[in-house]
């Protein structure tokens, strides 16, 4: 039988993988506290102290490619750090209007927009507006993939 404590922490490790593909839903952050919940609840025994040290690093590499893959990604393609910025302000406001589309759609056009006028090239801005938008989805993938692993291997570990 789970405590009830136990199931906030499993529903913290599930909040984990969906907040990964919700902007400004900490997935690495829920993962990691779901994971640490549940070891206080059991006394620290459970999971055992290996298994815990390969989801805690997982689960901060995850918040780490939250927070830094698409600004690494807009970078590799050339655009500046202001522009990042501006465009993650523009792509959340135009989500919240319009959906993942809109982020999606405001995130390249910010960043095309921005990079162009900065250095007036068509062929960079298109390449920076591409590398911000490529990499922000890649992050998105790679946080599911790394929050779900541990919850899947959190829950062999504790209940198989």
């Amino acid at each position: 039988m789970v405590e009830p404590l136990g199931i906030v922490a499993i529903a913290l490790l599930v909040g984990g993988v969906l907040g990964t593909v919700v902007p400004l839903v900490p997935g690495g952050l829920l993962s990691l506290s779901g994971l640490f919940l549940y070891w206080w609840q059991s006394g620290y025994a459970e999971p055992g102290t290996i298994t815990l040290a390969v989801l805690t690093g997982l689960a901060l590499l995850a918040l780490l490619v939250e927070l830094f893959g698409s600004s690494i990604a807009a970078q590799a393609g050339g655009a500046s750090w202001a522009t990042t910025g501006v465009a993650t302000v523009v792509a959340i406001a135009l989500m919240t209007v319009t959906g993942p589309l809109g982020l999606l759609a405001g995130l390249f056009g910010t960043v095309f927009v921005l990079e162009y006028v900065r250095g007036r090239d068509v062929h960079g801005s298109a390449r920076s507006a591409l590398y911000t938008t490529v990499g922000t989805l890649a992050s998105s993938a790679v946080q599911v993939l790394l929050t779900l692993t541990i919850l899947l291997a959190f829950l062999v570990a504790v209940f198989v």
